[in-house]
């Protein structure tokens, strides 16, 4: 017997369906990126990802949170949603474009005044955080332009809480990561993250077949 269960069209429907509840915002988010934007909707994370998401802030009881990688908001969204009404959510993205469309939804949800949206590449505006000694954060989630994982990984080290969850998408990349004849730069920087963070002692970690595969660190 397999250790995973196959996806499949009809399993993924099935999923969308009742592996997470959603707001309306986050249902319109979720369906009007699928319509819009053709294949790149694939950046965005599927309905029981932010229902993942949306637990952990709830288990850990996070309040500052921390989003390298926005696209149209419905991670943010899940987040914010999930927060207690003094939470908020830092959220990075070099996208105007698609950020103006996350705005929409986290107007529509009543959620956007949690959400601080930051717009430039995401490793120099980590250090100036660092530097201006922002922080700590309770939770980060990163899904953003994957062979610069470990830089922002090394960075939102350094801006966590002891006790901070951080979390990564798309860890699986496919299946790729498992395929040592795949040497792309993006398969490349997943597969040597998962390792580094499998043997690092700063963390507690645990990866999750979520999605494309979630990768949890939480700081000790």
């Amino acid at each position: 017997m397999g250790r995973f269960v196959r996806s499949t069209d009809q399993l993924e429907d099935y999923l969308s369906r009742v592996g997470g509840r959603e707001h309306p915002a986050q249902t319109r988010c979720r369906e009007e990126t699928q319509q819009q934007m053709g294949r790149m909707s694939v950046m965005q994370i599927a309905p029981e990802q932010g229902a993942f998401l949306a637990m952990l802030i709830k288990l850990i009881g996070a309040k500052r949170c921390l989003e390298v990688g926005t696209f149209t908001g419905y991670s943010a969204l899940s987040v914010a949603l999930a927060l207690p009404a003094d939470g908020g959510v830092v959220a990075l993205d070099v996208s105007k474009e698609f950020t103006d469309k996350a705005r929409v939804y986290w107007r529509e949800a009543g959620v956007e005044g949690k959400i601080d949206l930051r717009l430039g590449p995401g490793v120099d505006t980590l250090d100036r955080m660092i530097e201006a000694k922002e922080g700590p954060f309770d939770f980060a989630f990163i899904d953003a332009d994957k062979p610069n994982y470990d830089n922002y990984y090394e960075r939102a080290l350094r801006l966590a809480s002891r006790g901070g969850l951080i979390a990564f998408d798309n860890i699986l990349w496919s299946g790729a990561v498992a395929d040592p004849t795949v040497t792309d730069p993006d398969t490349h920087a997943l597969r040597a993250l998962n390792a580094k963070i499998h043997a690092d002692p700063r963390v507690d970690m645990a990866l999750a077949t979520i999605g494309d595969g979630v990768m949890l660190a939480r700081v000790r």
